[in-house]
This record gives structure tokens, sequence and C-alpha cells, in this order.
């Protein structure tokens, strides 16, 4: 890693993908600084539970030398749920509590991100740097934030989430919008709303997969006592920015519910009169031939690289694996400068991720398609005969 020497790394993007790159960087002696645009590590909610797959979360989480911290936090049982029809009719069980003997143990994304953090040298994450573009000076990269002073890099890695302001920077590809918008919500103290949610969940479940008249509705608990939905239909792109002003109160929240899912049985009436809000995601996937040209000084990991909807679990597992793979193109001593270790790591990026992105784009048609809960039953089945139950996360990465 001869052409890393005395280079400054650029990280944007305080996520699992990014944290997980800076971690491995900085065992090989990297320099390596992280820029995220929240305020500080609690400054926000970091969304529900995921589940790491052993072949790439968990891969690269042995890499960074970090599982015995892993272990301190995951959620046993985390990967147990029941699959639902629009009238709360359970239509399938899955109470699999395999613990981390299972390929795929679950941990809510607030405790990775904390135990990824706690992993790097002090002063690796600068917070409060909301990117605003970028120029080019000689090999340099100046990086520019609002109301802060700007960065110079050699080498910049951007991990930025779906909505990247970097990927313009590497490539005009632009995703292409799914055709289905997540809306969701999180209730803080799950027992004091969700009762009812809690009762049906005993016997170790941990969440609800409900699914019918081309809509889905994952719920999930998490290790705070609070709980997060997601509730996915079909709607023009625009959508979000366009209908949603019912969001503003639970009377509203419901009404719009019910409008949108008719059809759909009062059990799931809580989520939407306990959340403080909704908040609309439409669902993107990158082109799954895209391609670019390696840069010299500038990649993409994660969502920024190749964002998809949740609905095959494959998303911080992708983002992980990146960083994996990437550290290791970068460090290896076969590569005398920085492009080549890049277009290494892009080439086998670009082959990996389009499989992963067309079983996404499958799972989504099947979740938001008429016999969704015949399908969703035929798959766990399935996987169960094999002695592979599926997890709610795995299903839908949250």
């Amino acid at each position: 890693m001869k052409h890393l020497q005395s280079k400054q790394i650029a990280v944007i993007g305080a996520g699992p993908g990014g944290l997980t790159l800076a971690r491995l960087l900085q065992m090989h002696g990297a320099n390596v600084t992280v820029l995220e645009r929240d305020s500080s590590r609690e400054s926000r909610n970091q969304g529900a539970t995921l589940d790491l797959h052993d072949e790439s979360g968990l891969a690269a989480l042995r890499a960074a030398d970090l599982m015995d911290a892993f272990r301190e936090k995951y959620r046993p049982g985390a990967d147990s749920l029941l699959i639902m029809d629009r009238e709360a009719h359970v239509l399938h069980a899955d109470a699999s509590s395999r613990g981390l003997t299972t390929e795929r143990p679950e941990i809510d994304r607030g405790p990775l991100r904390d135990l990824l953090i706690d992993s790097l040298q002090p002063g690796t994450v600068l917070w409060d740097r909301k990117f605003e573009g970028l120029t080019e000076i000689a090999s340099r990269v100046h990086l520019h934030f609002a109301d802060q002073d700007s960065f110079v890099a050699d080498l910049v890695i951007a991990a930025d989430g779906g909505n990247s302001r970097v990927r313009s920077y590497v490539t005009t590809i632009r995703p292409v919008y799914s055709g289905v918008t997540i809306v969701e919500g999180n209730i803080a103290d799950a027992a004091s709303h969700l009762p009812h949610f809690l009762e049906r969940l005993s016997g170790g479940y941990r969440a609800i997969l409900a699914v019918g008249g081309e809509k889905s509705l994952a719920t999930g608990t998490k290790g705070d006592g609070s709980a997060a939905f997601y509730c996915g239909f079909k709607v023009p792109e625009n959508w979000s920015k366009e209908t949603h002003a019912g969001f503003a109160d639970a009377a509203g929240r419901l009404s719009w519910f019910h409008e949108t899912c008719p059809g759909w049985s009062s059990f799931f009436d809580p989520l939407f009169t306990h959340t403080n809000q909704l908040t609309p995601r439409p669902q993107y996937y990158c082109p799954f031939d895209q391609h670019w040209d390696a840069k010299p000084n500038m990649t993409l990991i994660g969502d920024a690289a190749h964002v998809m909807p949740p609905y095959a679990g494959e998303g911080v597992n992708m983002a992980m694996l990146d960083a994996l793979i990437l550290a290791t193109e970068l460090c290896s001593e076969r590569w005398t400068e920085t492009q080549s270790a890049i277009a290494a790591y892009e080439q086998e990026m670009f082959t990996r991720t389009a499989e992963v992105a067309q079983m996404t784009m499958h799972n989504t048609a099947m979740f938001h398609s008429p016999d969704a809960g015949m399908q969703l039953v035929e798959m766990f089945r399935g996987f169960a005969t094999e002695s592979q139950a599926l997890s709610a996360s795995q299903v839908l990465d949250t």
C-alpha cells in the first residue's frame, strides 16, 4: 500500500459501510477521516434491525476484528416473525431463534453504528459536515461543506447513501425509480402504545410482515423498547413531494392509511396514530448493467454506488462487503497506484451487485403483487424445508 502512504483519505458518510471502511483502512495504518452530515452520533434515530450475512456483513466485521463487540450488541431471536394478510390473519409463523449459530444474526442499526465508531481512532469522525460540492485541483480533491471549512483529500470514498451528492462526480448514470414508495414511522414506547402488537408477538416473535392489496407493511420491535414500521405501495415517483400533507396529525395519518390501504384491519391503526411522523421514501435502484471508468482519486460504496429497495435485506451487507473489498484492494501490495486498486474493486462490485439488484427487484414486485401472501408463504416454507428460514430483516433491510 505504498501508494497510500502520506495520503489523506476522506470517507463521506458515517453509515455502516463508511465506518467499516475507515476501520479497515486504519488497521493498515492509513490516514482516514470520516465526514458526516449528522450533527452528532445521537442526533437522529438510526432505524430498525439489520441482519448481517456470514459471507458479507459478518465477513467484514471479522476482518475488522469486531466480532466480540458484535456479540455484546446483537439481538438473539430478532429473526422471528409472523406473516399476516391485510386482515391481520396469520399466514405463516417463523419462531426460529438461532442466535450466533445462524449465518445471519441480527443487530439494531444504532448499536452497529456505535460499535463501529468506537473502533475508530479518536477524532476520526467529523460531524456536521453537509456536503455541497467538490473541486479537483491538480490531483487533490477539495470538499466543500455548508458552514464549515473545506477539507482537502487525496482519495475520496463516497458512502453518503442512495441520495448521494458525490455520485454525480463519478458517473452520469442515475438511479431509476422502482415504482414503489415506502412510508416509515417510529413509535418510541411500544409497550405503552402497541400492547396488542406485543401480545400478538408473544412466544418469541419480534416482527410482523403483512401484505395484501398490492401493499406491504413490516413492523419490528427494537432493543431499546421502540418499534419501527415501513409501509410500501405503488405510486408515481413525485407522490412523496406532492400528496402527503395529511401526515401532520394522528387523524390525518390514520385517514391516509385507510385511503391508501383499503380493507386493512384496524389492528394496524395504532402504528399510524402513535408515530410522531411519517417519512416518505421513494425506492430507487441502479441499472443492472451500470459501469463507469475508474477515477484515480474517487469511488463509491454502498447505496451511493448501487442503491436498491430493501426487499432482499442486502443493503447493509453489500455496503460492508464493498468496504472490505475496497480496503483489501487499496492495501494490496500488487497495486502501485490508487486507480488500479479502485478499478479492481469497481469491477467486482458491478458484477456482484447486479445479481443482487435483480433479486431485489424480483422481491419488490412479489411483495406488491396481488398474490403476495401466497408467494411469501411458499418462499418461507421452502427455506424452512432447507433449514434456512428467512428472518424479517432478510426480506426487508430496514
